[in-house]
């Protein structure tokens, strides 16, 4: 069977997306995305051996007035060269992860009567999908607050597709010197990397230093400055631009400290892993602080608005969890519990199903 693959422009569009293509691919099937010049698919897809239709379209939200017109007018000729991609590729449905291309090939395939499974990651859906959401004749969510802007009846909790080795960390055993890692993804958070050293030094003065170990993900452009801020201090840190072996870096950890993407909080899940999220403030739709009390909710997590960070703040916070091993084991229970293997079969198996 043919399937077309509907979306991206940031990594957690993409990947997961892949991961499901590639299940696709592994049970015999024919697979197309369909996408941007300028998304993370422009290089990922080619990369991973599946073909790039491109489509012409571009921003509607959090981009300026001019940008938004000029998307505007681009939108008539998107959606017919969503409908020629469609009627060349014929494919038995459409999967959807979000992203700017999935408007006009979504809305197209309905109009086509071509069955559109979306995989919604965020409790807070995107523009793309709550457009799209009434019309969908699957979604898979990540979370089961998303489920409203689908019709009843026709959306389940899947999580998402992320790496298997997630899924295979062992419980740690709580005692000091304890592992702080803190990651603000693969650029690197300059609100993270600033306030963490702050942290460390709230930690100095008040005598916990030598009870922490710090493992930490900086970015490439402040790797020397996070790096000298530690050894100032004295503090025990592992600093990486990037962190290759981040299921590894997760092993480590007593605590994670980090913003709530999707991804991200479905590997602090199958990792069961206790975590501080602190939400991006800027993220459309407010969908990472959605993300993350979604998690607080559960038990998973402490949250902390990035207007509310300080070091002061977040050292309070580790030393709240790390003197309170039980709590923490109780948090990372409750990580756990939501945690959902299988993702990418279980949007394979819907797929053909359709």
């Amino acid at each position: 069977m043919n399937f077309v693959m509907a979306g991206g422009g940031t990594g957690g569009h993409v990947i997961p997306a892949l991961a499901v293509g590639e299940e696709l691919r592994r049970r015999g099937h024919t697979v197309v995305f369909v996408g941007t010049s300028k998304g993370m698919e422009a290089r990922l897809v080619p990369r991973a051996g599946f073909t790039l239709r491109v489509l012409r379209v571009g921003a509607l939200k959090r981009v300026s007035w001019t940008r938004r017109l000029l998307t505007a007018a681009e939108l008539p000729a998107s959606f017919m060269q969503a409908a020629g991609i469609l009627e060349e590729e014929q494919p038995r449905a459409v999967f959807s992860m979000g992203g700017f291309a999935s408007g006009p090939v979504t809305l197209m395939a309905w109009a086509k009567e071509i069955p559109v499974v979306v995989m919604e990651p965020n409790a807070m859906p995107g523009f793309a999908h709550r457009l799209i959401g009434p019309f969908t004749s699957r979604a898979l969510l990540g979370f089961e607050q998303a489920g409203r802007f689908f019709p009843h009846g026709r959306w389940e909790v899947t999580g998402i597709p992320i790496r298997e080795e997630f899924f295979r960390i062992e419980p740690k055993a709580h005692e000091a010197p304890f592992t702080v890692l803190i990651t603000g993804g693969s650029q690197g958070s300059h609100r993270l990397n600033t306030t963490a050293a702050e942290a460390a030094a709230v930690a100095a003065r008040t005598g916990w230093l030598d009870r922490l170990v710090f493992l930490h993900q900086s970015g490439e452009n402040e790797y020397n400055d996070v790096c000298s801020r530690y050894q100032a201090l004295g503090a025990r840190a592992h600093v990486a631009p990037f962190l290759e072996d981040m299921a590894g870096a997760f092993a480590r950890a007593d605590v994670v400290v980090c913003r709530s993407g999707a991804s991200t909080v479905a590997e602090l899940a199958a990792a069961g892993k206790a975590s501080l999220l602190v939400p991006f403030p800027f993220a459309a739709d407010q969908h990472q602080l959605r993300n993350a009390e979604a998690m607080q909710a559960a038990g998973a997590a402490r949250v902390v608005e990035d207007r509310e960070l300080s070091g002061e703040r977040l050292f309070e916070e580790w030393r709240a969890m790390l003197d309170a091993p039980a709590r923490l084991t109780e948090m990372e229970a409750a990580a756990r519990r939501m945690a959902r293997p299988g993702a990418a079969q279980r949007a394979a198996d819907v797929l053909e199903g359709l």
